[in-house]
């Protein structure tokens, strides 16, 4: 099982971070081993002042794939999900200014929330147009719609199969809206697709 992660999808995340706009999707990998675990609460880790929530949409692949085409990528799942992608910020940032690859920041144990409720995408009117949001202790913290994505659902699986063979079960996490911010003990983070809550998680 592979976490496929697309950074710098949304404008306005990418101008809040001060990072420069791309002319291509951003790839980067996450561990299976950085899944947190069911009913388990997400510990923030000693080696980071500066642990970031980023809410983002999930597409769970259904069958194996490469060298997808564009107008053949709906046929490539079947659900729509939600989660979280934990940066460490502050060692981000460290890893970057000296060039070096994200891993560290993004791939430690629990820095991946999938949501267990995954919702049909039949269901669901315009992949396009989904709203969905992060509320963090009863405060909406970021909300986002899948239409305001630099490169949507269909487009992300037909690039990362030219380089990443899908498979059955590997989940893409299609990128972050503006509103990102730091947890602290005793957060409680609760995720919505439209007025369906998907995950809430407590922060120790």
């Amino acid at each position: 099982m592979k976490l496929i992660c697309i950074g710098r999808n949304y404008s306005e995340h990418i101008s809040e971070l001060k990072n420069e706009k791309p002319t291509e999707p951003v790839v980067f990998l996450k561990p299976d081993t950085s899944i947190l675990l069911k009913k388990q609460p997400f510990f923030i880790p000693d080696f980071s002042d500066d642990v970031q929530y980023e809410v983002e949409v999930l597409v769970k692949i259904n069958k194996v794939g490469k060298h997808i085409q564009e107008k053949f990528a709906h046929k490539y799942y079947d659900e729509i999900g939600l989660g979280i992608d934990f940066t460490a910020r502050d060692l981000q940032e460290q890893l970057k200014t000296r060039g070096l690859s994200w891993e560290k920041a993004k791939g430690f144990d629990g820095a991946a929330v999938i949501g267990e409720k995954w919702i049909n995408k039949n269901s669901l009117s315009n992949i396009n147009n989904i709203n969905f949001s992060l509320i963090k202790n009863k405060e909406t913290v970021q909300k986002g719609n899948t239409s305001e994505m630099l490169w949507k659902i269909d487009e992300i699986i037909s690039y990362v199969s030219q380089y990443f063979t899908l498979k059955i079960g590997d989940v893409i996490f299609t990128g972050t809206p503006k509103g990102v911010g730091r947890v602290q003990v005793n957060d409680q983070l609760t995720g919505f697709i439209e007025e369906e809550q998907i995950f809430s998680i407590h922060v120790k």
